[in-house]
């Protein structure tokens, strides 16, 4: 009897003492978003010129489904909205019109080993790859473009209750603004870094 008493005990210590697998890469949950977008140039001018959306706040949400302990599958779609700006080195950024953006995507989040070991604290690596469909609109004329779009990003989770819990994240989207499917218009369209820094509150179903 003794024997069985000391065997649980121990059990129940270790059990105690295990690092706890991230809520986000274990359950299912949804995680609502607000932050910041900093948005790449969609064409570049002569001169040093370019067309760009200002930067603006975005609005989102993520669903997360555990595949196994330390690595879940994320979707998302957030939308930002802004000014059309064109640049030049001397005048900085006129608005022009206006800009919005749409972003979708799916992928994978990492959480790495160590984090469980700091109470609620379990950083995070993810990347993944959908779409972002852009719209401007100069009054009265409005055009859109929708383009492939990959991302990568990180962050950290930090778990204030049971089943809820703060994210912090920093992610770039990146993509090509299609200039000629928009204007039909041979314009110098690059590959843009758009960035996004959100707060979001995660919560476990």
């Amino acid at each position: 009897m003794f024997r069985s008493l000391f065997a649980g005990v121990l059990a129940g210590l270790l059990l105690a003492a295990a690092p706890k697998t991230p809520l986000a890469a274990q359950t299912l949950g949804i995680t609502p978003y607000a932050g910041y977008m900093k948005f790449g140039n969609m064409v570049d001018g002569p001169f040093g010129t370019n067309v760009r959306a200002a930067g603006a706040p975005v609005y989102g949400a993520e669903l997360q489904l555990g595949l196994v302990p330390g690595l879940a599958l994320v979707g998302n779609v957030a939308y930002a909205k802004s000014d059309l700006q064109i640049g030049a080195p001397v005048i900085g950024g006129l608005s022009v019109g206006e800009s919005s953006a749409l972003m979708y995507d799916a992928g994978l989040r990492l959480h790495l080993p160590f984090g469980g070991l700091i109470g609620g604290f379990s950083p995070f690596l993810q990347a993944g790859a959908g779409a972002m469909r852009q719209e401007v609109r100069v009054a009265p004329a409005a055009t859109h473009s929708t383009d492939f779009a990959y991302n990568v990003g990180g962050g950290v989770d930090l778990g204030l209750a049971p089943w809820i819990g703060l994210q912090l994240m920093v992610k770039d989207y990146i993509g090509k603004f299609d200039a000629q499917e928009a204007t039909s218009l041979n314009l110098d369209s690059r590959t843009a870094h758009n960035w996004t820094v959100s707060a979001g509150l995660r919560l476990g179903l």
